[in-house]
């Protein structure tokens, strides 16, 4: 697939579609940024391991974002600077598509609001030493194959949820960030 066609397929998925928005007030608005990226003809996704400093998820994969600030004029704008401020990303260098429904946190206190979003440019990224590790760039095509996804039925304060685990070379990424992948992935063709 390339990145025009997932550019068609996205729009056309979340063209018409309800997105589910919500604002608990017990839980902190985020946004975080599903960024895809092209190298060599080839989509990637791409991923932070936070490191063991942050408040919240040490050591975990995510996608680039955090919290909603009061300046942020949307949850866009929000993904795009907290991109900036982790990774170094130009916010002129992507194309956003669209958000995904909001996420209620299981195990943290925020909602996140995943931006989708498409690299308009090749990009080289700079990790914040205080808040990235490194950066994971995974093949879309590799994410999309149902056989790469393990699915768990974990319980929590009596409710049983399913928690989605994808491990690539090593390293797993699960838990919200499980989540979002999961849900975009709903909107992108499996891998042949």
């Amino acid at each position: 697939m390339t990145l025009d066609e997932l550019r068609e397929r996205l729009r056309e998925s979340l063209t018409g579609r309800g997105r589910h928005h919500s604002r608990p007030p017990e839980l902190i608005p985020a946004a975080v940024l599903v960024l895809v990226v092209e190298r060599n003809g080839a989509l990637f996704l791409v991923f932070t391991k936070r490191t063991e400093h942050v408040a919240h998820h040490k050591g975990q994969f995510s996608f680039p974002g955090g919290i909603i600030e009061p300046e942020d004029l949307s949850e866009e704008a929000a993904a795009l600077r907290e991109a900036n401020e982790e990774v170094g990303l130009n916010p002129q260098d992507v194309e956003v598509i669209g958000l995904l429904d909001d996420l209620p946190g299981r195990a943290a206190p925020f909602v996140i609001t995943p931006v989708l979003a498409l690299a308009r440019r090749p990009m080289a990224f700079t990790p914040d030493p205080e808040e990235v590790e490194r950066i994971l760039e995974v093949p879309l095509a590799f994410l999309s194959n149902p056989a790469n996804c393990r699915v768990e039925i974990w319980e929590r304060d009596g409710e049983s949820y399913p928690i989605h685990f994808f491990e690539y070379e090593g390293d797993v990424i699960w838990g919200v960030t499980g989540r979002i992948l999961k849900a975009f992935l709903e909107l992108v063709p499996p891998a042949d």
